[in-house]
């Protein structure tokens, strides 16, 4: 089945409570407490994010990352695109890969509407949004196993 790499999954966590900290800056040890992360694995998915210009890191005192939008201007699917490459559910669809069958593939369309789908709802969830359900005490899991998922998500919370 179609699964996330860590990168990824760890990427939005660590964005996750940089954005809760946000302006104010998170050092890469309260981040990796926080979400019992190791350290050299994030110093590398940080390094990522920071290269993209979705973080900066403060050096010094009172020293961390921050991020270099507003939690509501960064959605899941920027931080995903940076570190995970392009929404490609098959190979025919990377298009560092291609397909020499893409012409003649029954299945093609299938898989590019279904990518097409992922990207549009990752696009439509910010970081904002998943500050929101932690502010409201929505848990993961009710909001997930709900048939209106999306809506809870990309709903506008106040926070």
């Amino acid at each position: 089945m179609l699964r996330l790499s860590t990168k990824g999954e760890y990427g939005v966590r660590a964005m996750f409570e940089i954005a809760k900290s946000h302006p104010k800056p998170l050092t890469i040890k309260e981040i990796s407490e926080k979400q019992n992360l190791s350290i050299p694995y994030l110093e590398q998915i940080l390094n990522k994010l920071r290269k993209a210009a979705l973080i900066e890191s403060k050096k010094g005192p009172g020293g961390g990352y921050i991020l270099n939008k507003n939690p509501e201007d960064i959605s899941i699917l920027e931080i995903l695109k940076e570190l995970e490459g392009p929404i490609a559910l098959t190979s025919c669809l990377n298009p560092s890969e291609g397909c020499v069958r893409v012409n003649r593939c029954v299945t093609h369309l299938l898989w590019k509407t279904l990518g097409q789908q992922i990207s549009e709802l990752l696009n439509t969830v910010t970081l904002k949004n998943l500050l929101a359900l932690d502010y409201y005490g929505i848990s993961q899991r009710k909001a997930l196993n709900s048939k209106k998922a999306p809506n809870v998500l990309n709903k506008k919370y106040k926070v």
